[in-house]
């Protein structure tokens, strides 16, 4: 059975930039999209609130996973190359009869 690894510490920011929360996201072996689910999950809950959720010590696979995903992520309270921080949005993308034309 594989050892626990962290795969990021997530810190939790109010919507005054004060650090609500801070502790290390982690599991078995290593991260999976449902690590990234999760990481998706606080952003969306933080943003709903006003704040927002920064991501340091991120590991390397966690950090493929969070790009292959599109999810740009706020690492030590800088964006990573120059993208806006991960702000999850619900909404619905309309659909145009062309879209799925060969």
């Amino acid at each position: 059975m594989d050892d626990v690894q962290l795969w990021c510490r997530v810190t939790i920011i109010d919507p005054d930039g004060a650090e609500l929360a801070r502790f290390w996201l982690e599991g078995r072996g290593a991260p999976d999209l449902m690590a990234v689910d999760e990481v998706a999950r606080l952003a969306l809950l933080a943003g709903r609130l006003g704040g927002d959720v920064a991501l340091g010590e991120v590991c390397p696979a966690l950090d493929a996973l969070l790009h292959l995903t599109g999810l740009a992520v706020e690492v030590e309270g800088q964006a990573e190359l120059a993208e806006e921080p991960l702000r999850a949005q619900e909404g619905q993308e309309e659909g145009h009869p062309g879209d799925l034309a060969p």
